[in-house]
């Protein structure tokens, strides 16, 4: 669903502390838009809040979406807001899915979740569980009764499962666990910023970069960093649907240029790692600062996030 559609909250339930499990479905009872393990939607809240949640039932269910949410008090408001009005028959409006997560194909897997990072995992597992390819999973809480969908995860993975409360078990050993990784081992890893740091700072020292794949919820301590803005340089955009043409300054963001002129932008985070702003890119070269585009996607140029993103050269032309 490249535009949004509304869809209604068939069921509530408790999935863990403060984590309710929202299944959506269209209102006609149709068929959803097929997914794959790592997809996921962007939800408008009635307050014109934008939020992302990942995907964490089955694919085969083709009549409905299932979504985990955390309720954060000290979040951005989103949360809470999602909390206190998904209830049956509350009506969203809901875009995707998209997939900047996916599932990699390889021989073995390492599943490694945080948190509510578990929600895509949750995915993933399933998937690798009904291929009949070799896996590990490792997720980690601050206790047990905060950590959402750990039944359900533990009846399809079984004995392959390890969870760690930290008030129990401590931090995962991420040295001992990512150094028995075998060649031929692929390693997803979903949840909050510190433990992502960790788990690519080790995977760094160890040679496995090149076989992690991760998601962020929230900005990396690199995001904020690693661009220098006494080095922007100012640029023209091209909007390709409205015809105009604006100049953003070296001082200014691209996103803040285009909300004056453009109604109705879709984005979230404004950091660079939610991909709710990822706009096609018809012309020019993009500077990207994000998190969520691959190398590969960096390198072909045809999307970006606008709210982090720059020009390398003069001019940019957008499918705006």
């Amino acid at each position: 669903m490249t535009t949004p559609t509304q869809l209604r909250v068939t069921a509530v339930r408790a999935a863990a502390q403060d984590v309710v499990a929202v299944d959506l479905a269209l209102p006609d009872g149709g068929d959803l838009p097929a997914w794959r393990p790592g997809a996921h939607i962007e939800l408008r809240l009635p307050s014109g809040r934008l939020r992302q949640y990942s995907l964490c039932g089955d694919p085969a269910d083709v009549g409905t979406w299932r979504i985990g949410v955390l309720r954060e008090p000290r979040g951005r408001g989103g949360s809470v807001e999602l909390h206190e009005l998904a209830r049956p028959g509350a009506l969203f409006m809901v875009r995707g899915p998209r997939n900047h997560f996916p599932l990699t194909s390889a021989p073995s897997y390492l599943f490694l979740a945080g948190g509510i990072g578990v929600t895509p995992i949750l995915a993933m597992v399933r998937a690798a569980a009904g291929r009949g390819t070799p896996f590990t999973v490792v997720y980690g809480g601050r206790t047990r009764s905060t950590m959402a969908f750990a039944d359900e995860l533990t009846a399809v993975a079984g004995d392959a499962l390890t969870l760690l409360p930290q008030d129990e078990a401590g931090l995962p050993d991420l040295p001992r666990l990512l150094g028995g990784v075998n060649a031929d081992t692929a390693v997803h890893a979903c949840g909050p910023a510190p433990m992502l740091a960790a788990v690519e700072r080790e995977c760094a020292r160890l040679g496995l970069a090149d076989r992690l794949h991760l998601e962020r919820f929230t900005a990396g301590d690199d995001l904020e960093t690693a661009y220098d803005a006494a080095e922007n340089r100012d640029f023209d955009v091209q909007l390709a649907r409205t015809g105009g043409t604006l100049t953003v300054p070296a001082d200014r963001r691209l996103i803040e240029v285009l909300r004056d002129a453009v109604p109705g932008l879709s984005y979230d985070c404004e950091k660079g790692y939610c991909g709710a702003c990822e706009t096609r890119v018809l012309g020019g070269t993009p500077e990207h600062r994000d998190s969520v585009l691959s190398e590969e996607e960096r390198r072909a140029g045809r999307t970006m996030m606008i709210c982090v993103g720059r020009c390398r050269g003069d001019r940019l032309v957008l499918d705006l």
